[in-house]
């Protein structure tokens, strides 16, 4: 390669430094290395060696385990977000596909996807508004409750109310 003679001496000095010094360190990474099978040595082995056994007997498993259960669930908690009205038995089949090894698992994702064409044609309706689902029901009915519950104290009070003897009075 030829120097370049437009740049001044200085850098031309540089870049031929630079140049040798890359070829030197490619040089130098190509030297074989001595071969090693652990970067541990002595008690360093022996401690890598039992977090690592720490690690595949216990916590790999349990990591997988929870992994599992946790996919497995999934079409039942898309189900109740959706308010399907056929929870119940996409839950019911989650489970039974743990049971079976995860074979059911495809049919309960699809059924949680799905419009349930029969109940809105029975109920009019292709969402489930009961109790079970979500606490928007449990609260409003909560509320119902208690105004209904209200009224009727209010009602046994103007009964009360009537029906008690003036007072220094006999009845």
């Amino acid at each position: 390669m030829k120097p370049n003679l437009k740049l001044p001496p200085a850098e031309r000095m540089a870049s031929a430094f630079w140049r040798q010094g890359v070829s030197l360190v490619s040089l130098f990474l190509l030297l074989p290395a001595p071969a090693q099978a652990s970067m541990f040595k002595g008690e360093a082995l022996d401690k890598a060696a039992d977090v690592l056994t720490w690690a595949v007997l216990v916590i790999a498993p349990t990591v997988g385990i929870t992994v599992f259960w946790l996919l497995h669930i999934l079409p039942e908690k898309i189900a109740h977000k959706k308010k399907h009205p056929q929870t119940a038995a996409i839950q019911t089949l989650c489970l039974l596909s743990l049971v079976f090894g995860g074979l059911l698992w495809p049919i309960a994702w699809l059924w949680a996807f799905t419009k349930p064409v029969m109940h809105k044609m029975a109920y009019g309706t292709d969402v489930d508004e009961s109790l079970a689902h979500g606490h928007e029901a449990k609260a409003a009915d909560k509320a119902g409750e208690l105004k209904r519950l209200r009224e009727e104290v209010a009602k046994l009070e103007a009964e009360l109310t009537r029906q008690s003897p003036p007072e220094g009075g006999k009845a």
